[in-house]
């Protein structure tokens, strides 16, 4: 019988990017989780006249032509131009130069759950008053997901393994877990990944509107409260998450900074329903359980959790059930709480912000609030940090998404040790 067993390379984290409905760059995004800031407000990119929903967590100020050339923004869409900025940003800080490296070494692996959903609604119009000889002839390469990816190895040269991973919410986490396996099995020694999106628009608010998925609240302080018994849905957001993942001794060879080891990846499907989790958290529970056995380490020794917590009714309580389920008795004892309170719901850029909260919350030792969240629904009994953040020391910390189809993802780290 032939041995199967592979040997693993380790994987460190070296750079960090990000554009988020707080700010435009980990530092700025970074200050306001620490301060409790929420990025959620009316929506200003349409008339919301007609919309039951009001609210979204849109990126601010964001400037195109700051992070890349103007000429070639232009025949990005906002989701792209996202995942360049936040990538461009994990690039510098990592301290790489692709000049000094073997290109087909460094890849890319940057997904978007949708794309862009506005040059559909454009490209229709356009049909239906001009005819469909005026659509845009970009229309396709413009739209399409897997133009994040392609822009960012455009951009910055690195012209090994160029992927995305598709699935939904848990897109960013699956993009990033990918990019540990190919790293890992000696595929590539450096790549950017993460996820991206940019779909505040009238057919993406609609969309989850008549699915009845997002918080008819207008109240930006108590529209995305994960686990909270009022909640009602979950506020639509946009933005990137992108960072430098690289095998270890390659790290070390050129001096990079090391934040973090990624030590664990977990991946399920639900086979359940297409929108809701499993009601016992089995899918969600079993990603977990397959992080940490590869880690070879005991859920006692989580100390945090950035749950995906997106303030639905069905995916935090069957969360919270997943967490009880694959840590046993230390589910008491670990410290969850949701990004998604501060900046709404990424999509597919979700996993990418939350594996960076999760980066910065062990450099600092510092574990945000669930902010907005006032009083845990009854079977919601864990601890999500509620009315304070918690200052501890994170040796090992954990990121879930779970994604429409049943898409499960779990990604763990750890403190770097030599």
């Amino acid at each position: 019988m032939a041995n199967n067993k592979v040997l693993k390379r380790r994987v460190v984290v070296t750079g960090l990017g990000a554009i988020t409905p707080i700010g435009n760059s980990v530092a700025e995004f970074w200050d306001g989780i620490r301060k409790g800031k929420v990025g959620i407000g009316e929506i200003t990119k349409f008339d919301t006249t007609d919309y039951k929903v009001k609210l979204a967590a849109e990126v601010k100020d964001f400037v195109p032509g700051d992070h890349m050339d103007k000429k070639a923004a232009r025949r990005m869409e906002a989701f792209s131009q996202y995942a360049v900025a936040a990538a461009r940003e994990a690039y510098e800080d990592s301290g790489l130069e692709i000049e000094k490296e073997d290109p087909f070494r460094a890849g890319v692996m940057i997904g978007s759950g949708i794309g862009s959903l506005q040059v559909a609604e454009q490209s229709y119009e356009k049909i239906l008053t001009k005819g469909p000889g005026r659509v845009n002839p970009l229309m396709v390469p413009l739209m399409i997901s897997n133009m994040a990816a392609g822009n960012v190895s455009i951009q910055l040269g690195f012209r090994g393994k160029c992927s995305n991973v598709v699935t939904a919410c848990a897109t960013g986490t699956n993009c990033i877990g990918d990019a540990f396996r190919t790293i890992q099995y000696g595929d590539a020694d450096m790549m950017l990944a993460g996820g991206t999106e940019g779909c505040v628009c009238p057919l993406g608010i609609a969309g989850f509107t008549a699915l009845t998925a997002l918080s008819a609240s207008t109240d930006p302080l108590r529209a995305s409260i994960p686990f909270d018994k009022d909640r009602d849905g979950f506020v639509l957001g946009e933005g990137a998450g992108v960072v430098m993942l690289e095998e270890l001794e390659h790290a070390k060879a050129r001096g990079a900074k090391i934040y973090a080891e990624v030590t664990g990846y977990g991946c399920t499907g639900d086979a359940y329903h297409i929108t809701s989790p499993a009601e016992d958290g089995s899918g969600a529970a079993k990603a977990m359980e397959l992080a940490m056995e590869e880690a070879q380490i005991t859920p006692a020794q989580v100390d945090y959790i950035n749950a995906h917590g997106t303030s639905t009714h069905h995916n935090d309580l069957f969360e919270t059930r997943a967490i009880k389920k694959a840590f046993g008795e230390a589910a008491k004892d670990v410290v969850i709480n949701s990004t998604k309170s501060m900046i709404g719901h990424l999509l597919g850029a979700a996993g990418g912000v939350e594996f960076i909260t999760c980066v910065k919350s062990m450099e600092d030792g510092f574990i945000h609030q669930t902010v907005g969240t006032k009083e845990a629904d009854e079977e919601c009994d864990l601890n999500y940090a509620i009315g304070s953040p918690v200052e501890k020391e994170i040796k090992t910390a954990m990121s879930n998404s779970l994604g429409f189809g049943g898409h499960n993802a779990t990604i763990l780290i750890q403190k770097y040790e030599a």
